[in-house]
């Protein structure tokens, strides 16, 4: 058994969670969230607490339990907190301008990189360089950020290129002359 998956799900004040059957609508300040799960975990809401448990006794069961436990916590957590991760742009010329909901990447290549924004995620640019990712979705807000990081990420040389900030960059020594 998950130890994860066997832990309730607290509902927060601000968060409304609808069930119907096995879709999971969560609604709060942030933004709304909506995922289906297969049939092999099952869902009750009581107390204020969404309980999580296998279906059957299957292998499949048994493992989904706990992700479907941690998906559903990190709707109700994003819904009212929502999430966030930082980016630094580190090179000379490297920039970052918002365009709409394209957002325009100079990386030192000898064309621009567009990437496209989806709903749900709001994007902010300091100084050209420092980019916020922010949304209720954490699995979007991820999947952003590590796009817009395999676009150039930095080197371990000079440490020009994207970071994310919190990720260590492991700098190397260049060439000796003699």
């Amino acid at each position: 058994m998950s130890r994860i998956g066997k832990l309730p799900i607290p509902v927060l004040d601000k968060a409304n969670v609808a069930i119907d059957g096995q879709t999971i609508r969560v609604d709060g300040p942030k933004g709304k969230l909506e995922q289906t799960f297969d049939s092999s975990v099952k869902f009750e809401l009581a107390d204020g607490e969404i309980r999580v448990t296998p279906a059957d006794s299957s292998r499949h069961s048994r493992a989904m339990f706990g992700t479907a436990r941690s998906i559903i916590n990190n709707m109700v957590i994003g819904v009212v907190d929502g999430y966030e991760k930082k980016l630094i742009i580190k090179g000379v010329g490297f920039r970052a301008v918002l365009e709409g909901n394209l957002l325009d990447l100079a990386l030192g290549y000898s064309h621009p990189v567009k990437v496209k924004i989806p709903e749900g995620i709001k994007v902010t640019i300091t100084e050209n360089t420092k980019i916020t990712v922010a949304g209720a979705d954490k699995h979007m807000v991820g999947e952003i950020t590590a796009t817009i990081y395999s676009y150039f990420p930095a080197e371990p040389y000079k440490g020009k290129g994207v970071q994310i900030v919190g990720q260590h960059v492991r700098r190397k020594e260049g060439k000796k002359s003699a």
